[in-house]
């Protein structure tokens, strides 16, 4: 028996009313740009440097959806 699996899943959370905060904390900013900074001056990340890099900038990006999307939901 086949089983139906979602193609994708709703979740509703309430978000900040200052916009804004929905990004990187300073701290894990900086290391994401000190990760890229080392990689643009052409030095090997070791795996779990890149892995670390890879997962900021996937949280960056979630976090700047998430904003964008409050925006809009807000009229702005």
């Amino acid at each position: 028996m086949a089983v139906a699996v979602p193609q994708h899943v709703e979740i509703g959370i309430d978000l900040p009313h200052d916009l804004p905060r929905l990004a990187l904390p300073e701290g894990l900013d900086r290391r994401l740009h000190a990760l890229l900074d080392k990689q643009d001056l052409g030095e090997d990340l070791t795996a779990d440097e890149r892995a670390e890099a890879e997962g900021l900038v996937t949280l960056s990006e979630l976090l700047d959806l998430l904003r964008l999307r409050a925006s809009r939901a807000a009229g702005g």
